[in-house]
């Protein structure tokens, strides 16, 4: 069980920090445990009654009303509302306390909801990737254990595989070619399969290696393939030397393929030559 602090319940319940002193002052919800030098923390069960309070308050409950409830009556609206709604940060919260349950069933139905309500890029860019991001912060600190990441990612991954192959195969001839890989040393794959899909709904052709790929592999495979474009995504913080070399070293052996990158890697180091970051769809577009 993680024990959160008051600034990760105030990250992923939306919560402020005043407010929950508050509450706890007035209701003793949530009643937080303390360390021995008196400093408030809080446990799974506690973020997931936050953030169910959370949603209902967002939505017009007061919480005068909502501490009356039992906690089952408390979930139960906040699983109702966040079917039924199209706000982000419900969907969102929604998927958070799923995660930290460990419920697949209430993970892939919301992420179902969200897909039908909007479609898969809008729910992957406005949802997916924002929840991403607040789990992130949360591993890098260490309030999360990777394990909770691992059962989401492999829930979202298994959509977008889903919705890849439900793409047709398009004739390599009379449409632009996409190669996706990641480097050695990197497995966080979902903005690659993203990507993937964006370049096959779009009509074009792609060969997608995933994780973990040899250069010497990638360099084989693009010598065969001869594709228009390479893209490539770095997350994990490799240094700034090490991207700038693999980036050199493919525009040297590969030099017909303009080269796309996505992944902290590259927002953060902008002036990395030679390639073209993509942010977002429409980045990507642009090669279409």
């Amino acid at each position: 069980m993680a024990n959160y602090s008051i600034k990760d319940i105030e990250l992923l319940t939306g919560i402020k920090a005043h407010t929950l002193r508050i509450w706890e002052q007035r209701y003793n919800i949530p009643a937080p445990k303390r360390t021995e030098t008196n400093i408030r923390f809080y446990d799974d069960d506690d973020l997931k009654l936050l953030l169910n309070i959370s949603l209902l308050n967002r939505n017009g409950h007061k919480i005068s009303e909502i501490v009356s409830l039992s906690q089952k009556e408390i979930s139960d609206l906040a699983v109702n509302y966040s079917l039924l709604s199209n706000k982000n940060p419900v969907q969102i919260q929604t998927l958070i306390n799923a995660m930290i349950e460990m419920d697949e069933a209430a993970f892939e139905r919301v992420l179902s909801t969200c897909i039908l309500q909007s479609g898969l890029e809008n729910t992957m860019m406005e949802i997916v990737f924002p929840f991403m991001n607040a789990v992130g912060v949360l591993w890098q600190t260490g309030t999360v254990v990777p394990a909770y990441e691992h059962f989401s990612t492999n829930i979202i991954r298994q959509k977008l595989i889903m919705a890849i192959d439900g793409q047709p195969i398009r004739n390599q001839s009379s449409v632009k070619k996409f190669l996706l890989f990641l480097p050695e040393g990197e497995w966080h794959e979902l903005g690659l399969l993203f990507a993937n899909y964006l370049i096959r709904s779009s009509g074009n052709h792609s060969i997608y290696l995933g994780q973990n790929v040899p250069i010497a592999d990638l360099l084989s495979v693009a010598k065969r393939y001869q594709p228009d474009f390479i893209f490539l995504s770095m997350t994990t913080a490799f240094t700034q030397e090490y991207t700038s070399r693999l980036l050199s070293l493919l525009k040297k052996e590969i030099p017909d393929s303009v080269l796309l990158g996505n992944g902290y890697n590259f927002l953060d180091n902008p002036d990395i030559p030679p390639v073209n970051i993509i942010q977002v769809p429409a980045d990507l577009r642009k090669f279409f």
